[in-house]
């Protein structure tokens, strides 16, 4: 199988589907993973936050497949920020991963009131002059996050990650991505399964023959964003990528496009610092 590429404002290409290990025990994450290889994903998305690094290397180190033939996503914690810990956190990651350089390393999220995000961005963009890191990015950032690190001389991020899904679009902050040249990466492509029995998307897969999730995978691909659904389910992460031999239509999209609800599984980023309070506040 070959995946679509897209290729980032930096000239590093990127897999447009890839598989996430968000919420993946560690314990299981060898073995989703491998499962998720054997499928045909080349491209792997964790995060310190995640606890199972070790476990995404693990299966990567047991794999026939090369350093070059897998791109390997990890974020900084958000415990972690600053330039010296950013530093620190950065081997740590690459250590538990097995690899010299990661393609791609990502801000978790903005953490507004630690003010540390500047500080991060600066350490993390030094690792990609080093040859450390292929690409950086962010994950949560709204406009004004990334207008702030490029009002302080900052480099552009070639990726912003956030969740995306017919109940969450956010058209805004696509867009300024987009005029900017960022890729827009979507988390939680399929709303943690919340849009799977809307009855739009129901009725779009009983038409082509494909399932409610392989409709909305297919409306992230024809949008244009790198996407990353997750599955501990063999069949579910063969079903997950088997996206590339059909198409929705104009108005498939269109009527996927009016599902908005503004319906956002996780925390806001103007609101989460990584404090334990946040994780009370949601809970």
């Amino acid at each position: 199988m070959t995946l679509p590429q897209v290729t980032l404002n930096d000239g590093v290409t990127i897999p447009q589907l890839g598989f996430g290990v968000f919420q993946v025990p560690p314990e299981e994450t060898q073995i989703a993973v491998t499962h998720a290889l054997e499928a045909g994903y080349r491209a792997i998305d964790t995060a310190a936050r995640y606890r199972n690094e070790a476990g995404v290397g693990a299966a990567l180190a047991a794999s026939e497949l090369g350093t070059d033939e897998v791109f390997v996503t990890t974020k900084l914690a958000n415990d972690d920020q600053g330039y010296d810990s950013t530093l620190a956190a950065f081997d740590a990651s690459a250590t538990a991963l097995g690899r010299d350089v990661v393609d791609l390393y990502l801000i978790h999220w903005p953490c507004p009131k630690r003010g540390e995000a500047a500080n991060s961005w600066r350490a993390i963009s030094e690792l990609k002059e080093a040859g450390r890191i292929r690409s950086i990015g962010v994950s949560n950032f709204l406009p004004h996050h990334i207008q702030q690190l490029l009002d302080a001389g900052l480099p552009l991020p070639a990726v912003n990650q956030i969740e995306v899904h017919p109940y969450l679009q956010q058209r805004e902050v696509r867009e300024f991505n987009a005029a900017r040249g960022i890729a827009t990466e979507a988390y939680s492509p399929l709303g943690q399964g919340r849009v799977l029995a809307d009855p739009v998307i129901t009725a779009i897969a009983e038409r082509l023959g494909r399932s409610p999730a392989q409709v909305v995978l297919r409306w992230h691909l024809q949008l244009g964003n790198i996407v990353i659904p997750k599955s501990v389910t063999p069949e579910r992460v063969k079903e997950n990528i088997a996206v590339f031999d059909f198409e929705l239509t104009d108005a498939d999209i269109d009527q996927i496009n009016g599902l908005e609800r503004g319906d956002r599984t996780g925390f806001h980023p103007d609101e989460f610092n990584g404090f334990p309070e946040d994780f009370a506040k949601k809970a």
